[in-house]
């Protein structure tokens, strides 16, 4: 065997040798870099005579081919072999249930989903939102709503009074979304179709009442809105809320300092199976209370009841939540137990609509 084929022979192994890319790569230099085996072997073909040139020449080019070729063959079964081994090691098992983002474990408490469908539905009767403080004056949480001096509301069973200030005022935390109303009186012009969603606090706590909680309260004021206006929004409103086709409602003289006259609605049920359901059933079941606004209460607010008339109503937003969701207890809403929100929470991307659905 002569030096060609020794150093073929030597090439060769140390090709099929090789581990990664990288010592295939010292291989290739070795053999075919400036300064290689083979390179060097075809630089002496130029001080060869024609003879000489004629026999080894056809040797050094196929050696040159031969290495040439086991390299590329090499790094072949090398690259498959790395492909291999990464895919085996970043295998995913795309049989496993695709875990949720932030944006779809996250929840909407009941009572922000509630809100939101109220303000979807009286939006599309044309209402306004209000808001205004929870800490009001007692002239505006009382007295322009004409409850008389000595009215029991006004009293600190009921009701949450601050020490009194420079002035001996006592702020209060409002114990009704109704200075909300006084306060769209005062500053706008009538017509006004307004409601009040937000917070109110009273000194009340067991399974159905709570220190806070949530109102929305809704006014309408101009020249000709009357009971029969009321009676179509109130029933609009239940329809669309609890999402049946048809409410009974049944309407109970009663008495409120604010509204002249003075009315608490009933809305038909079925308990059965200690199951409430709407539309359906021989049950009634207290919703809300509502009326037209007293005459003392425009002239408080600077309105001519001779002029501008109108009615109002309020519920409790936790109250509603409860009927139509199936919570038995109104203290889980407040105790932020994320077990609780995961079951009674809204997916935070599924915003109500009447179109799409209050609730879907």
């Amino acid at each position: 065997m002569n030096e060609i084929d020794n150093l073929g022979v030597s090439l060769l192994a140390d090709i099929a040798g090789a581990q990664d890319e990288a010592a295939l790569e010292q291989v290739r230099i070795a053999a075919l870099g400036k300064a290689g085996s083979i390179s060097a072997l075809l630089k002496t073909l130029g001080a060869m005579t024609p003879d000489e040139r004629k026999e080894k020449g056809p040797l050094i080019n196929g050696l040159r081919d031969r290495v040439q070729g086991a390299l590329s063959a090499r790094k072949d079964a090398l690259g498959e072999a790395a492909l291999e081994t990464r895919l085996a090691s970043e295998r995913i098992d795309i049989s496993l249930p695709v875990q949720d983002g932030p944006e779809a474990r996250g929840r909407i408490h009941p009572i922000s989903q509630v809100i939101d469908e109220i303000t979807a539905i009286f939006g599309d009767m044309g209402f306004a939102i209000a808001e205004g403080p929870d800490v009001e004056t007692d002239d505006l949480n009382f007295t322009k709503l004409n409850f008389p001096v000595g009215h029991p509301a006004r009293e600190m069973h009921d009701t949450f009074f601050f020490h009194p200030d420079a002035n001996g005022e006592r702020k209060v935390l409002r114990t009704h979304t109704s200075p909300v109303q006084v306060r769209t009186m005062i500053a706008q012009e009538p017509p006004i179709r307004v409601v009040c969603p937000g917070r109110t606090y009273r000194m009340d706590s067991d399974q159905t009442h709570t220190p806070m909680f949530h109102q929305v309260e809704g006014l309408v004021i101009d020249k000709k809105a009357h009971m029969g206006h009321m009676k179509w929004v109130l029933e609009e409103f239940c329809k669309a809320f609890f999402e049946i086709d048809n409410v009974k409602m049944r309407f109970r003289p009663s008495f409120f300092p604010f509204t002249e006259p003075s009315v608490e609605v009933d809305i038909q049920c079925s308990r059965k199976g200690g199951e409430i359901r709407f539309g359906e059933g021989d049950d009634w079941l207290e919703i809300l209370g509502c009326g037209m606004v007293h005459p003392n209460v425009l002239r408080n607010c600077g309105l001519d009841p001779e002029i501008y008339q109108g009615f109002a109503w309020g519920m409790g937003i936790d109250r509603i939540a409860m009927l139509k969701y199936g919570m038995p207890d109104l203290r889980p809403f407040f105790e932020a137990d994320v077990r609780w929100l995961a079951h009674y929470g809204f997916r935070p991307l599924d915003l109500p609509t009447l179109t799409g659905g209050l609730s879907s």
